[in-house]
């Protein structure tokens, strides 16, 4: 079956790895609530998160002869307890990175998958562990002025400066960290019946 592929992310990030995959696609933005709710786990709040960016994806397509693959994707630290995600203030980002420092941090990244020709839905959560180096506070201040990772999860860009805050990283696919699992979506994508490696010509695109 032939379908187009899209990406329901504004994130120059995201676009960047879905891209290595040599599929075309576009980009829709799904403008969600990314509040968690009441006693939400970080591992179903990044899973719901995805399937709503997927789903409202896949309201914004106006060409809808063509069936849709409609990809979301979002993620989540836990920091002592407490889910953490995008600072959005240089206040934020200090004090999330000041109590990354010197610990062993796991990031949740949800990815999700909707197939609008059968109303079909795949999904799954993927950690990340980051062991942070102890920051001091003129390095915290210093790195965040210098990149500003203020919507970033966690307050950092690995495929930036950000890898110097770390001492290693634990994980099967450092794409994860930057936002979209490579390894997982290729997996979901093969359920949908799309080869990567051999079914290329199948993903078409189109304007929305």
């Amino acid at each position: 079956m032939e379908f187009n592929l899209v990406l329901a992310s504004t994130s120059p990030f995201r676009q960047q790895l879905l891209a290595k995959l040599m599929l075309p696609f576009n980009c829709v933005n799904p403008n969600i609530d990314e509040s968690p709710a009441k006693d939400e786990t970080a591992l179903s709040l990044v899973k719901r998160l995805a399937e709503q960016k997927a789903f409202a994806g896949a309201q914004l397509i106006e060409n809808k002869s063509v069936p849709q693959l409609i990809i979301g994707s979002d993620q989540v630290a836990l920091i002592n307890g407490q889910i953490i995600g995008k600072p959005h203030t240089v206040d934020n980002a200090v004090a999330q990175l000041s109590a990354a420092s010197g610990q062993a941090i796991t990031f949740y990244t949800g990815l999700a998958v909707f197939n609008s020709a059968n109303q079909q839905m795949l999904s799954c959560v993927e950690p990340f562990t980051v062991h942070f180096k102890h920051l001091s506070a003129e390095q915290i201040r210093y790195y965040i002025n210098t990149e500003q990772p203020l919507y970033c999860a966690g307050s950092f860009k690995c495929e930036g400066l950000g890898i110097a805050l770390f001492e290693r990283l634990e994980g099967d696919d450092p794409n994860t960290l930057i936002g979209l699992p490579l390894i997982k979506l290729i997996d979901l994508l093969a359920q949908y019946g799309v080869d990567v490696l051999s079914q290329a010509p199948e993903c078409s695109t189109s304007k929305y």
